[in-house]
């Protein structure tokens, strides 16, 4: 590389406090090397989207470039990637989901497209269930139809459409079971029913998971004598 020089002027400079010129020279400086060095990111693997899917035997797999269609028992299911990542089929029929580039994007992506891909595989095989409890005096639930009605101290009873996909039951009529082979859609559903009556604090009332745990708030005190 070749040599770069920077030269310096002299300057007089004046001082409020001695009201003189001061004479400064500053000598040029031969600079012979300039490098820059920056620091390379390593994104580091994911640990859940390193992981292999198993593919079951009665379900099968059909791979198009970045689409993905998974067909079972229960159902089917698709999923195209983003081209940050990709997925792979061994001959073994183990599914891969690898990462395409090296960026902090497609770590993140890797995980994600790993959960969704195997979310999708025991969907169709072995399906997906969320349960739901109804907790306060006069809550029920039931079925007409296609729609499950809630009661939930409302003036007038809830009714929700129940979309292609999911199964629905009504055990003991507090009880609600959603199940499917779309874990996503499941779950829509059942936040969707609970939403109507978040479960409050004081006294547990309202729609809750069954293994949701309610942090408890003490009432007020009555006033002492």
């Amino acid at each position: 590389m070749a040599s770069s020089v920077i030269s310096f002027q002299t300057c007089n400079l004046r001082s409020a406090f001695l009201g003189e010129r001061n004479g400064i020279y500053v000598s040029s400086i031969p600079i012979t090397h300039i490098c820059l060095v920056r620091k390379a990111v390593e994104c580091k693997e994911s640990r859940i989207g390193k992981q292999l899917i198993q593919v079951p035997s009665n379900v099968t797999i059909a791979l198009e470039g970045q689409d993905l269609k998974v067909k079972g028992p229960l159902g089917e299911l698709a999923l195209t990637y983003p081209r940050e990542v990709k997925v792979d089929r061994e001959e073994s029929g183990i599914l891969r989901v690898r990462k395409a580039v090296e960026t902090r994007r497609a770590n993140q992506m890797h995980g994600l497209f790993r959960t969704l891909t195997d979310n999708m595989v025991v969907g169709v095989s072995k399906g997906f269930e969320k349960r739901l409890q109804l907790v306060g005096v006069g809550y029920r639930a039931m079925l007409e139809g296609k729609y499950l009605v809630l009661s939930l101290g409302f003036s007038h009873p809830v009714r929700m459409a129940i979309p292609e996909g999911i199964q629905v039951k009504v055990e003991e009529n507090t009880r609600i079971v959603v199940s499917g082979y779309d874990k996503s859609a499941i779950g829509q559903f059942a936040a969707s029913v609970r939403k109507w009556r978040p479960p409050e604090p004081y006294k547990g009332k309202g729609v809750k998971y069954a293994d949701e745990v309610i942090r408890r708030k003490e009432g007020k005190a009555g006033k002492k004598k």
